[in-house]
């Protein structure tokens, strides 16, 4: 079974391939991209352990001929030293402006090896092959790469879309629970966002998804990637509505730089976590009714997604630490922080307008609670 999406943005167009065994057929689907067979692929250590023979040998299938750099695993890879690390790299074994790089992982290494393509010798190809849910439903798809620094998250990077994505949901059977759930942090998003009728599909079959069902896995990732191929199309350098696909990250991005990018949380997690922060300061601010934040926070827990500030282990900085942290947001303008509120469940919008006493007094009273 297999699906496509396609993301049209004239001359730099491309499609989303879902469905399972890809990585075995993954040569028949590059071949046509190449003018020489042979390909450069960064990945990670744990990726490379449990999927890498599987690419190769889909790639061999048509000839096709790989290098790989293989990086370390965790949100603390997308720095300066391994963006470094790369580009000379694929510069040592001559890839060339024509040739492809295969980002072959989760988001760090999606995000990190799609710079790399972007700056090395002004630009050359790339595809995308995501392995986790995350990055199925997000990362991979609308030409967003970057690295992180010391100031805050993904805030250098380029806007630099891939020839291709192959969204192999056969490898999310390799997921632990926790990075599973991450990701469907990311796919509540685009329900919450803007389509209720598949947050209600949400409501219904989450437990599926989690339990290893493939017709509705892949589902949930179309639906998302066509939400997320509609929005790009119409804003592709997040400008406008595109800044939409950023719910709960203005504050799940805060805490993961107040967590130091660490496992102590994952990026879905903080994207549900930020997420509940940003239904409850628009119920504060009236924008959505009382029970909309609770419903939410109910299908949350019922699937075991982390909820809240309690949820999180160790300690955190005082409420204005954490809008100090807000404040290197990429939304910022003018030095006034960029909100994506709601008006109910679909129904989110983006803000410039929003006293930040209530959000200091949102998240104090989060914190009170840990």
């Amino acid at each position: 079974m297999r699906e496509q999406v396609h993301v049209a943005l004239d001359d730099r167009s491309y499609n989303i391939e879902i469905g399972t065994d890809l990585l075995v057929q993954s040569g028949a689907f590059i071949a046509p991209l190449l003018r020489r067979k042979k390909v450069a692929i960064i990945t990670d250590e744990l990726v490379a352990s449990l999927h890498l023979k599987t690419l190769l040998d889909g790639l061999a299938s048509d000839g096709i001929k790989a290098v790989t750099l293989t990086l370390p695993v965790g949100e603390s890879t997308k720095s300066w030293k391994n963006i470094q690390k790369s580009v000379e790299w694929l510069l040592a074994e001559k890839v060339e402006r024509d040739d492809i790089l295969i980002a072959f992982g989760g988001g760090v290494v999606g995000d990190l090896a799609g710079f790399a393509a972007a700056i090395l010798r002004r630009g050359i190809r790339f595809v995308q092959i995501p392995t986790s849910l995350l990055a199925q439903v997000d990362s991979s798809v609308g030409g967003k790469t970057g690295i992180n620094s010391p100031h805050g998250k993904n805030l250098v990077g380029a806007f630099y879309q891939p020839q291709l994505v192959l969204a192999d949901v056969s490898v999310l059977d390799t997921l632990t629970q926790r990075d599973f759930l991450a990701g469907y942090g990311e796919v509540a998003k685009y329900g919450l966002l803007g389509d209720l009728t598949f947050w209600e599909w949400l409501e219904e079959n989450a437990v599926s998804l989690a339990e290893g069902d493939v017709k509705k896995r892949i589902y949930a990732v179309k639906r998302s990637c066509e939400m997320k191929a509609q929005i790009v199309a119409a804003d592709e350098q997040e400008r406008e509505g595109r800044a939409l696909l950023n719910l709960g990250h203005t504050f799940g991005h805060a805490l993961e730089a107040a967590t130091g990018y660490s496992d102590r949380l994952l990026h879905g997690e903080g994207v549900s976590i930020g997420c509940l922060l940003a239904f409850e300061v628009s119920q504060q601010l009236d924008y959505c009714a009382q029970e909309v934040p609770s419903r939410v926070r109910n299908h949350f827990k019922s699937i075991g997604l982390k909820c809240d500030l309690s949820d999180i282990s160790g300690s955190l900085p005082d409420a204005d630490g954490l809008i100090s942290l807000m404040a290197q947001d990429k939304k910022v303008r003018d030095g006034v922080i960029g909100f994506i509120m709601v008006r109910g469940l679909g129904q989110a919008f983006t803000t410039r307008d929003v006293d930040l006493s209530v959000v200091k007094s949102v998240l104090s009273d989060a914190l009170m609670m840990r």
